[in-house]
């Protein structure tokens, strides 16, 4: 048997406009929880900025002429589903929930850049 070519995924990277790291940091830090994490000195000179989460990494670097992600995604499994979902839905952010995968609870919400992001219920 054969050792897989690979182990994890290292990070995930998202695309922003220029400017948007303050509004980075209120979603992913504060809404959803993720801590920042410092960019090497030679790429922070680009912008952007870099989240974790346990072993999740999420980047957000910026594009000159930023699109959000509207089909392409990051899909993060959440320790505690229900938390998040009412939290974000108190922020007045949309979640759209999603049945059709069965016995898999998520919903789909876009960061402030309008990238897509689905999010898992943690099953036992």
């Amino acid at each position: 048997m054969s050792t897989p070519p690979f182990l994890i995924i290292d990070h995930v990277q998202l695309a922003m406009p220029a400017d948007g790291e303050d509004i980075a940091r209120r979603f992913f830090v504060e809404l959803i929880g993720m801590t920042e994490t410092p960019k090497p000195s030679e790429l922070a000179k680009r912008g952007g900025c870099w989240f974790r989460s346990g072993k999740v990494d999420v980047h957000l670097g910026v594009e000159q002429d930023f699109r959000p992600a509207l089909k392409a995604h990051l899909a993060l499994v959440c320790e505690n589903y229900d938390a998040l979902i009412a939290k974000l839905k108190l922020a007045n952010v949309p979640v759209k929930e999603d049945f059709e995968i069965p016995g898999t609870r998520r919903s789909h919400i876009a960061d402030p850049f309008g990238n897509r992001i689905e999010l898992i219920a943690k099953t036992a």
